[in-house]
């Protein structure tokens, strides 16, 4: 366990961001391997997968649930030094994780196979989509598994191990994907089931890694047979902070279920620039991400130990630290966004489509980083809803106009990015706004 309502903000700040951001890294790196290989069997391979993939955000947005409120119930226990609760959540936590665990499975391959009839822009498209996720799915369930034990670290303020694991994970990936998709060395390549396939089995090695350093090296929190049984209470506690949470992941869902839909009408080409484009700005954003994850435990912890300055401290350290890494990013999008596409895909309509998406988006990014700092230190106060509503006003400021503009003459692709930089620029300002009066009321009690 490590104590972070004593030491320096800024200090806490860069040592747990710094390697959570490696994580993370490593973590969409699956994601990047797999487009990699992909790119090589052709567009409709490329917007298959990345359709497909985008069934993620809805899996993730379910972790979120039990991620955030794991962590929240966790750091706010160490902040008050009551470590026999803080295990209690983590063990009701990954029961909560084996249960939904075999949800996904159970019912997870139906739905995976009509979000990819649903969204694929051609039967090749839609071919390879329900091929990957067929393949994928048992990688995805066992997120849950990853994320209780993940976040129950986080809430103590240990980040190194996931960090670890989630780096020997993708090796494994990178080492099997050319195997499996391309044959390299077997001379019976599997396309794109073998993209799925890779990491599926990489998030299982994961999975493994992680159950053994609880056993063996991890005492603030560990399972504990007597606190296996459900105890629903608990349940609703992590449920009431992260279901708001888990709710932002759906909503993104939504959004980028709804671009592929719009633009199916430009082709495979275009929803495989999308694709290529999505997920490296998913990598580009991640600095931003590592800091908020950072955000949480600290707000946490000190909340918890009734530390009110410490708590503001964090939030504006955190949106100064989130400013000047995304404005980092965004010159680099803005520099050389071909560039960038075209290590994933040498078509040159996707390039174009994805190189465009990155020139308009990247002004995203710094509001992008303040809507994550804000939803941080939500999760540290143990109310997530503000960060919903945030959410939620992006379908009224974007998905509306985007359907009026797709019915008229003239509709473009470039027309979708504009006014999403618009509605993100927006979704800041409100998140701001919430973050700042929730400061003033949980801590004013």
């Amino acid at each position: 366990m490590r104590d972070l309502t004593e030491g320096p903000i800024k200090g806490h700040l860069i040592a747990m961001a710094a390697p959570i951001a490696a994580g993370m890294i490593f973590q969409t790196l699956y994601f990047l391997v797999d487009l990699y290989f992909v790119g090589r069997l052709g567009g409709a391979a490329i917007a298959g997968v990345g359709s497909a993939g985008n069934l993620a955000f809805l899996v993730m947005s379910i972790t979120q649930v039990l991620g955030v409120g794991t962590v929240a119930l966790i750091s706010q226990a160490v902040g008050r030094k009551d470590q026999p609760y803080a295990t209690l959540v983590f063990n009701q936590s990954s029961v909560m994780a084996m249960a939904l665990l075999l949800t996904c499975l159970i019912f997870g391959y139906p739905l995976a196979m009509h979000f990819a009839d649903t969204l694929g822009s051609d039967a090749a498209t839609r071919a390879a989509g329900a091929t990957y996720l067929r393949w994928y799915l048992p990688g995805l369930a066992l997120q849950f598994t990853l994320v209780a034990m993940a976040s129950a670290l986080r809430g103590t303020g240990i980040v190194k191990p996931t960090m670890t694991v989630q780096m020997l994970t993708v090796i494994i990936n990178l080492v099997l994907a050319p195997i499996l998709i391309g044959g390299w060395g077997t001379g019976h390549p599997l396309g794109v089931a073998g993209a799925g396939l890779a990491s599926s089995i990489a998030i299982a090695v994961g999975v493994l890694l992680l159950w053994i350093y609880f056993f063996r090296l991890e005492h603030y929190v560990r399972f504990e047979r007597h606190d296996w049984r459900p105890r629903f209470d608990v349940w609703r506690k992590i449920l009431a902070i992260g279901l708001p949470a888990g709710g932002e992941f759906l909503i993104m869902f939504t959004i980028f279920s709804f671009i592929y839909f719009v633009i199916r009408p430009f082709g495979a080409s275009a929803q495989a620039g999308f694709g290529v484009g999505t997920r490296v700005m998913q990598a580009i954003f991640l600095p931003a991400m590592a800091v908020a994850f950072a955000v949480a435990p600290i707000v946490g912890q000190n909340f918890g130990a009734r530390k009110k300055e410490r708590v503001r401290q964090t939030f504006r350290s955190a949106a100064l630290f989130s400013a000047v890494l995304m404005a980092l990013v965004m010159i680099v999008c803005l520099w050389r966004p071909a560039v960038l596409i075209g290590i994933f895909t040498s078509e040159p309509e996707a390039i174009s489509v994805g190189s465009g998406y990155l020139r308009v988006i990247s002004w995203n990014c710094i509001a992008s980083g303040f809507v994550f700092t804000c939803s941080g230190v939500l999760q540290g106060l143990g109310n997530t809803w503000p960060s919903l509503w945030s959410s939620a006003s992006r379908l009224v400021t974007f998905m509306i106009p985007v359907w009026w503009l797709s019915t008229h003459p003239g509709f473009t692709i470039t027309q979708i990015w504009t006014v999403s930089v618009i509605s993100v620029t927006l979704q800041a300002l409100l998140s701001g706004t919430l973050a700042l009066q929730q400061m003033r009321v949980r801590l004013a009690a």
